[in-house]
Order: C-alpha cells, then structure tokens, then sequence
C-alpha cells in the first residue's frame, strides 16, 4: 500500500473557487481529491490548469448544478463507473468510480433531498438505496476502497452544532440517519469519526446567520473505507482554513492518510 493522503471537498463553483482551489492543493498536496458540486459542464471544466498543477483530472459535469471530480496527484484516474447502476436514467452528474495511485475510489455528490416530505426527499431516498446496493458488492470486491465525498447525512446529533433548528432539514431526517447507518453496518469505517470518537468534528458551515465565525458547524462530508482499506488508516481531519478564505466554499476539505503497512 502507498503511503496516501486522500481528500473530499464540496467546490460549490469550480469556476469561482479556482484559485482557492488550486492553493489548497498546492498547501495540502492531497494524492486524491474528491470533488463535488462543480456546477460547471465539461466543457467549462479547468482541466489543463489542473493538469498543469500536476493533477490528472476524471469529471462529470452539469451545467449550473451538481457535478463530481476526482484529481490524481501525477497520475491518471482510471475511470470505472459514471453513475450509479440502478440510476442509468438519471440526468444528474453526482457519482464517479476510478482506480487511482492502487485505490478504488467512488466520488459522490448525493442528493440533498429538502425540501421534505416531497419529490426531492423520495429522489434522496431513491439515490441512496442504489448507493447501499451499489456499495454491497465494492465493500465485498477484494480491493482497497473508499467511498468519497457530500453525503449530505448528518449521522447522529454530535456531528451538528445544534440540532433543534434543524430537526425538519432532510439531513436529519430518520429515513437519512437509518440508510447511512444500513451503509455502515455492511462493514464500512467512517474514518473521521473513527479516529475521533467524541469530538465535534463539522465540515459544513452554512453562509448564513454568522455559522462561520460561530463554529455553528455539521459533519455531512464522509470518507468511508472497505475492510480492505481500513486497517491502513493512519490519520484523518478536515483542512478548517479554508473555510476562512476569500469567497470561500461553505464545506472545507475533509481527508484521510493511509499508511504503508496495516495498523490494526
């Protein structure tokens, strides 16, 4: 196993957030970068200044909305899978699947689902069991893998600042909380919330109502590890600092560090 650093992040607008993007990168240097919400097509997608920055780049576009990436520090991202099986017929870009640096890695941008009760919540739902089918046989697959990216599932009340306001928000929702935990209990490791059991960790600050500045946080972006991956884990955190950038993403980059031998 290579000694790697793997990381998810919510773009929110590649064009806009390029430069923040691209200093990131070059301060954190993650080997694989998961990202969400391009609101970009392809066409619009800034592959060669990626590439110039030493990223191999895999994307799915959409124009305005949704779209997922995964960057590949001096390599190329093999692609594997565009969508979901079971969602051939959905228009929206929010799942791609590569091999990358010996890793198997699934980007996904799942959908957020307010407001509910409605057809956006029933579309969560609908995308989120196509995601635990899916995620079934590439927990079961022989090779190291991660399940990357906006989950938009707040798991349990210790990964939200405060959860009375949000208690009707399609995050927080029972039929949510109960998928991602059917997801887990197939085997999967949430690493951040593995190597830091009790504390609050949040990756979301939403631009409204001073959330920033008053660390009114939720953890919604997850990397999730296969019993193939997980005994590799090393380390996991989320780069805070850049949510305090200049027109900053209201998610910061969330990421792990594998290390070359098991270590439990």
């Amino acid at each position: 196993m290579k000694a790697l650093k793997i990381a998810t992040f919510n773009i929110n607008g590649i064009r806009s957030r390029l430069p923040a993007l691209l200093a990131w990168l070059e301060r954190e240097q993650p080997d694989i970068a998961c990202l969400q919400e391009l609101k970009a097509p392809d066409k619009d997608f800034p592959r060669a200044t990626l590439e110039a920055a030493g990223y191999g780049c895999l994307y799915q576009g959409q124009p305005a909305w949704n779209g997922v990436a995964i960057l590949a520090r001096d390599s190329e991202p093999l692609e594997v899978r565009r969508g979901l099986p079971g969602m051939q017929d959905d228009s929206q870009a929010r799942y791609l699947e590569a091999a990358v640096h010996g890793i198997l890695v699934g980007c996904l941008y799942l959908p957020n689902g307010n407001p509910q009760p409605g057809p956006k919540f029933d579309y969560k739902l609908q995308w989120f069991e196509c995601l635990i089918a899916h995620a079934q046989s590439l927990r079961d697959n022989g090779h190291p893998t991660v399940l990357a990216g906006d989950f938009n599932v707040v798991p349990t009340d210790l990964d939200i600042y405060d959860p009375r306001s949000w208690r009707k928000d399609a995050l927080l929702q029972p039929e949510t909380r109960a998928c991602y935990q059917r997801l887990l209990a197939q085997g999967w490791l949430d690493a951040l919330r593995h190597l830091h059991p009790e504390e609050r960790v949040y990756t979301f600050w939403d631009y409204f109502r001073n959330h920033w500045p008053r660390n009114a946080g939720l953890r919604i972006d997850h990397l999730l590890l296969n019993p193939d991956l997980a005994p590799y884990l090393k380390a996991a955190g989320v780069d805070a600092w850049v949510r305090n950038e200049t027109k900053a993403s209201d998610h910061a980059p969330t990421w792990i560090t594998l290390s070359t031998r098991k270590r439990h």
